[in-house]
């Protein structure tokens, strides 16, 4: 049994890294191995800013099939890249930030549905996750510019006035999006990737595939079984740990998992640490305990964007909102002597987790 370790989760479109979950499954590289004697295989590319790993099981495919299998997969994520990326300026969401209040604007129905989500997950959240805090996440330096660092106050008022989920209309039927703030600008850190993972896994499914476990910058979604015929095992990072290992093991199949965390992009000023979580509510980044979320769904921007959310919230009302919902989500609490405390709800608790060494 070999172990991917997704390294973190919440990885904006087109900055480098990721963190959050590792993959434990055994698979044999095609490159080293006959299609008709694999017990598995698997490819891997970039995207996003990050990296991507798709592992099949079951039947081999030839070394062509399994090329043109890679190139679908990589023209799916790379379109998401190329909609929804705060990092290139010719990206439709770029295109969208850039246009002007109260007019409204034909988007794909690729972002159009990303949006939609990003507003019910706002709605049910009250705030907690808001796709508008674009001018919150420039302003700390956790977008394109990368200058980290405590913004002027005024910088922050500025970026707080522009902002409102509330503020942002969306017309499904005729694809249409309307800001109703000017310089109202959207971040899709928290919720495209996993968006990406599920259109690759719809590529798979689409070219037959059955038994495949999908991860992109710490992302996953999975269907059927690993090459030892159980779920695949999906690992949830411990936070801060160096070398990178696994806290609890997760098996997962026919769904997807994704996690938050405030120990990988960040930047510390006196004893405070400054993460890329961001709250809306406050303007500023998370200050809870929190280290991480991480949450179980159907499709992987469902469980992006909740983990997202419930990071934000902080325990007791994240924790809360999980079980009034039924998510299944676990949570790690740094407390204040460092020690890591695992608290999840009675959903995640049924997926029958492992602890790790």
């Amino acid at each position: 049994m070999d172990t991917m370790l997704r390294l973190g989760r919440r990885r904006l479109l087109g900055a480098a890294g990721a963190f959050g979950a590792l993959a434990l499954v055994g698979c044999t590289d095609t490159r080293t191995a006959p299609p008709a004697a694999a017990s598995g295989q698997r490819f891997s590319g970039q995207t996003m800013g990050s990296s991507y790993t798709v592992r099949l099981s079951g039947t081999a495919l030839s070394p062509a099939r399994l090329e043109a299998l890679q190139a679908d997969v990589q023209d799916a994520l790379d379109a998401v890249d190329h909609r929804m990326s705060l990092y290139r300026p010719d990206s439709e969401l770029m295109r969208f930030n850039r246009h002007a209040a109260h007019s409204p604007l034909a988007l794909s129905r690729e972002l159009m549905t990303v949006l939609h989500a990003g507003q019910r997950v706002a709605a049910l959240t009250d705030g907690a996750f808001d796709i508008t805090v674009a001018p919150l996440v420039l302003a700390w330096g956790f977008g394109p510019d990368a200058r980290r660092g405590l913004p002027d106050a005024q910088v922050l008022q500025q970026g707080r006035a522009v902002m409102g989920h509330g503020r942002l209309r969306l017309d499904l039927a005729n694809g249409l999006a309307t800001k109703g703030l000017p310089g109202m600008q959207a971040d899709l850190g928290g919720i495209a990737k996993g968006y990406g993972v599920d259109r690759a896994a719809q590529v798979l499914e689409s070219q037959g595939a059955t038994d495949f476990m999908v991860e992109v910058g710490g992302e996953v979604r999975t269907a059927g079984h690993n090459a030892q015929g159980r779920p695949w095992q999906i690992g949830i990072e411990e936070p801060d740990a160096a070398p990178q290992r696994a806290r609890l093991v997760v098996p997962l199949s026919g769904q997807a998992m994704a996690t938050s965390g405030d120990y990988r992009i960040y930047f510390e000023e006196g004893q405070r640490r400054y993460s890329h979580e961001i709250d809306p509510r406050q303007g500023e980044p998370i200050a809870h305990g929190l280290a991480s979320v991480t949450v179980v769904a159907a499709d992987c921007m469902q469980a992006d964007a909740l983990a997202t959310a419930l990071i934000v919230m902080g325990l007791e009302p994240g924790l809360a909102l999980a079980r009034q919902q039924g998510i299944a989500a676990h949570f790690i609490v740094r407390g204040a002597d460092g020690r890591l405390v695992d608290h999840a709800t009675e959903a995640f608790a049924a997926l029958r987790t492992s602890a790790t060494a």
